[in-house]
């Protein structure tokens, strides 16, 4: 068994790499050779000679900021290529440039070995940012305290025991891997037992204008149900932002994650004003960046109110819960609209739930093929995907552990991880949309929309190269991307795919990369251009192939 692994998920300009290698079974004669790489150039090699089965060196970077890089790393023994892996490297001195978000659900009292195990695996996918879910005792009284100190244990909302222990042991791990932690609550939430600490109804939100009604997040027999509260009330502001300054003075979060409930439907203030709940929101995150100046990262639940806190509001990146897009091109439009908001300055994570029906089912796994082909479409489309704990996600209730995660998904997702970080310069780097349309000439017909049966291609641009992405639907039994029923086919592995498309420029030359194919290091491809046509062939389409144009 070989493994590789980073110390940490990112890296600050400067920062020395520590790899490890681990190889097993050991042989003499074992040399280990090193090449570095950014996108397609090679920067860097080295060569050891094994000593044992961990093999540990460490390599500095390029001190250029918001990089990634590839290390393919080949084991040689007796003067030939034994076995081959590769590992990314972020470097980064800010993680919003290039989020990869995970979650946190379980703080019940743990030993340090069992947190670091989490953190190391989260770190193997170089998760540089983690949602610290439902770790607080009441939304509108995040941490319990007795005799003014916090308390030792506390119930969560759902009645679960959590450790301030193990939320502080947490940080600290994060911390030490770079990664940055980030501070769960909603925006407007209270528990009904709020007036005991504080709490006015005349800040509430009212589904009517003479204030018998207010309106509710109704939950299955828990502690409470969420009494929801006019986010832009300044009293409200006040008090929820003076409990989050107690949050960030007793723990060393670096962030708030701002969740809300979406479409709340016509809403009025105790006074019988409409309140416009987008406004609201924009008008919370500026008084709390205003009075806390810490990350903010604020859910938009289905796109409810992002266009304005993406050109209004203080937050760092864009955070969409999918619902009402059911199809894999709806993923790459939420993707494409959320980067016309933003200017094109702010990436996006996606919290999609995969295997949404299944997992209600009770125990079982989630299904590779639905997994890999929403990643493929979501890294391809310049996002990430929020997915990744102490499990792996299938619902809103990130704490449900129906359905595991296979050994052999685990490691696809490290392959697609890896390449998510290596190449996040011509995916999620200020991209620009190409009007670059590619054909096929014989074989699968590729097409510019997601179709079942086809090859789904699109084009972006960096610079003077287009991007173009290639996703395997020639195979699909659906186009809904949540693969409800786990039931999506794999896709068939397809060779030497022929593709032709229009240059009225000199090509210089073409890299091809996978994540599906040679541990998704890249590879020169040959091409023949004459009569304004561009003509090459994909050596191997699995799930998803990426395709740099370089022009001269």
């Amino acid at each position: 068994m070989k493994w590789i692994a980073t110390d940490k998920a990112a890296y600050r300009p400067g920062e020395p790499v520590n790899f490890t290698l681990r190889l097993h079974p050991f042989e003499p004669d074992t040399k280990v050779l090193v090449q570095y790489r950014h996108l397609g150039a090679k920067i860097g090699e080295r060569e050891m000679k094994a000593e044992g089965e961990r093999v540990v060196w460490s390599w500095k970077p390029p001190k250029d900021d918001f990089r990634g890089y590839m290390a393919e790393v080949f084991v040689v023994k007796h003067n030939r290529i034994a076995d081959h892996l590769n590992i990314a490297v972020d470097v980064s001195s800010d993680w919003s440039k290039f989020p990869r978000y995970g979650y946190l659900a379980d703080f019940h009292k743990m030993s340090r070995e069992q947190m670091e195990s989490v953190i190391e695996r989260l770190n193997r996918f170089h998760i540089n940012g983690i949602q610290f879910y439902d770790w607080q005792y009441k939304h509108h009284d995040p941490i319990k305290r007795v005799g003014g100190k916090p308390a030792d244990m506390w119930p969560d909302i759902a009645n679960r025991p959590v450790a301030f222990d193990t939320v502080k042991g947490y940080i600290d791990l994060a911390h030490g891997k770079n990664m940055k932690a980030m501070n769960y609550n909603l925006i407007f939430g209270a528990y009904e037992d709020a007036a005991e600490d504080g709490v006015k109804t005349e800040w509430g939100l009212f589904k009517g204008r003479d204030r018998t009604d207010q309106d509710k997040h109704p939950l299955p027999g828990w502690a409470s149900d969420i009494m929801l509260y006019d986010p832009g009330n300044p009293e409200w502001q006040n008090y929820l932002i003076g409990k989050e300054k107690e949050v960030f003075n007793t723990l060393p979060f670096d962030g708030w994650h701002v969740d809300q409930l979406g479409d709340r439907g016509m809403l009025f203030d105790a006074a019988g004003k409409m309140v416009n709940l987008p406004q609201g929101y924009v008008s919370f995150l500026k008084a709390a960046k205003k009075n806390l100046d810490v990350a903010y990262v604020m859910n938009a639940v289905d796109q409810y109110g992002q266009g304005l806190l993406a050109a209004l509001a203080p937050v760092d990146f864009l955070y969409t819960e999918v619902w009402s897009y059911p199809k894999y091109d709806d993923l790459k439009a939420v993707i494409d609209r959320n980067s016309q908001s933003g200017r094109n300055k702010l990436n996006t994570v996606l919290a999609a739930y995969m295997n949404y029906d299944h997992s209600k089912s009770g125990r079982g796994q989630f299904n590779p093929a639905g997994v890999l082909l929403t990643d493929a479409v979501i890294f391809a489309s310049g996002g990430a995907h929020l997915e990744l704990g102490e499990n792996m996600l299938s619902n809103e209730y990130f704490p449900n552990k129906n359905l595991s995660v296979s050994p052999e998904l685990e490691a696809q997702l490290i392959r697609y991880y890896d390449f998510l970080t290596a190449y996040q310069n011509i995916l999620r780097d200020g991209l620009e949309d190409s009007k670059l349309k590619v054909a096929g000439s014989g074989g699968p017909e590729i097409s510019a929309r997601a179709e079942q049966g086809k090859i789904w291609s699109f084009a972006k641009r960096k610079n003077r190269s287009d991007i173009i992405h290639f996703i395997n639907f020639t195979s699909a039994t659906t186009m809904d991307w949540k693969d409800n029923e786990a039931n999506q086919a794999e896709p068939e592995e397809l060779r030497d795919v022929s593709v032709i498309f229009p240059a009225d420029r000199k090509v210089g030359g073409i890299m091809f990369a996978s994540p599906d194919y040679y541990n998704g290091s890249p590879v020169p491809l040959t091409f023949e251009q004459q009569d304004g046509q561009v003509s090459f062939k994909l050596p191997k389409l699995k799930y998803w192939d990426l395709v740099k144009i370089d022009y001269k």
